[in-house]
């Protein structure tokens, strides 16, 4: 299948593919961190951020599976090999044995910023492509971290 199958042109859809290919990337990255703070968070709010990170986390997997449906729905392959997510990702691994709980959610709202930029350029490219399926799933996940940002940075007393 290619993207004329769907009613979109090929070549103005290949910026956007690119684009998702980067997106899943930084997303792997994302989760796997997410999965480590879940695991290793100790300390006073271990109860609530426990929970709140395997929440995040089960919302990154379900997210990572639709940006590699979408990548295939336009027609090509999504990357799948750990080794591209690494060397492609913006968000860095960290290591997450004896991280505070609150460098914990600081990681995490970093991730999000960069998750929320990617998506901005997403979004953008888009809407030159005429590509509405991707925007409208791409904007779903920019309002979940948009909102979530809101709540860890008011978990953490930030402005």
């Amino acid at each position: 299948m290619d993207a004329k199958e769907i009613s979109l042109n090929e070549k103005e859809v290949k910026p956007v593919v690119d684009l998702l290919n980067d997106y899943l990337a930084n997303y792997h990255i994302h989760y796997q961190k997410l999965r480590g703070c879940h695991w290793n968070i100790k300390g006073q709010n271990f109860f609530t951020l426990h929970i709140k990170f395997e929440e995040l986390y089960t919302n990154a997997q379900l997210t990572i599976d639709e940006i590699a449906e979408r990548v295939l729905t336009l027609g090509k392959p999504p990357h799948s090999r750990f080794a591209d997510y690494i060397k492609e990702s913006q968000i860095k691994e960290i290591d997450t044995i004896g991280l505070k709980d609150l460098d914990m959610v600081d990681a995490i709202l970093d991730d999000m910023a960069t998750l929320i930029e990617l998506e901005r350029d997403l979004l953008e490219a888009t809407d030159k492509a005429g590509d509405d399926g991707t925007n409208d799933m791409v904007n779903r996940f920019m309002q979940f971290k948009e909102k979530n940002t809101w709540m860890l940075r008011s978990f953490a007393g930030k402005k």
